[in-house]
């Protein structure tokens, strides 16, 4: 069996201990730094939810309801499954209706961010309303944002097929006579 001096005892001691001095220090700061940027995210939200409360009211938006919920199903196999939506607001002007959702951020108040988008398409379903607003509180813009759906071909019933061939029948049967 091998013995170490004394003096190298002490180096892996300190080195262990420094090693788990770091890993400690290093795994602190990432989750200080998640809490941190939460907060920070979290605190700019709020700020521009009251920007655009202030922004849709000079545009002449009334505000009907702030974090409004509404329970909505989606069917899933013929079954509901029931989902609760929160909007930032819902507001009237001109007897029409608004679900105003307020983002913040660099790429949250763009409709070409996939989350975002399915958002306002979610709430323009799934809320009584006339349409759906974008307020981009740090650009200090109300946008109205409106999806073009694509519609089914209409399908005539079968019974109006039928009602058409016997009449064309009747029709040409007395034209014949």
């Amino acid at each position: 069996m091998v013995t170490l001096p004394t003096e190298s005892w002490i180096v892996l001691a300190a080195t262990g201990a420094g090693v788990a001095v770091v890993q400690t220090a290093r795994l602190w700061w990432r989750s200080a730094s998640v809490r941190w940027r939460l907060a920070d995210q979290s605190a700019r939200a709020t700020a521009g939810e009251a920007l655009a409360e202030k922004l849709l009211r000079r545009a002449g938006y009334t505000i009907e309801a702030r974090q409004a919920t509404q329970r909505w199903s989606v069917l899933v196999d013929g079954k509901a499954a029931p989902v609760t939506l929160r909007a930032d607001f819902v507001v009237r002007r001109r007897r029409r209706r608004w679900v105003a959702e307020v983002k913040t951020g660099d790429d949250a108040p763009d409709v070409a961010a996939p989350a975002t988008r399915r958002q306002l398409l979610e709430y323009r379903c799934a809320f009584a309303v006339d349409g759906v607003l974008l307020v981009d509180a740090e650009s200090r813009a109300i946008h109205e944002v409106e999806f073009a759906l694509p519609q089914a071909p209409a399908r005539s019933p079968w019974w109006l097929v039928v009602l058409a061939l016997a009449v064309g029948l009747i029709v040409g049967a007395t034209l014949r006579l």
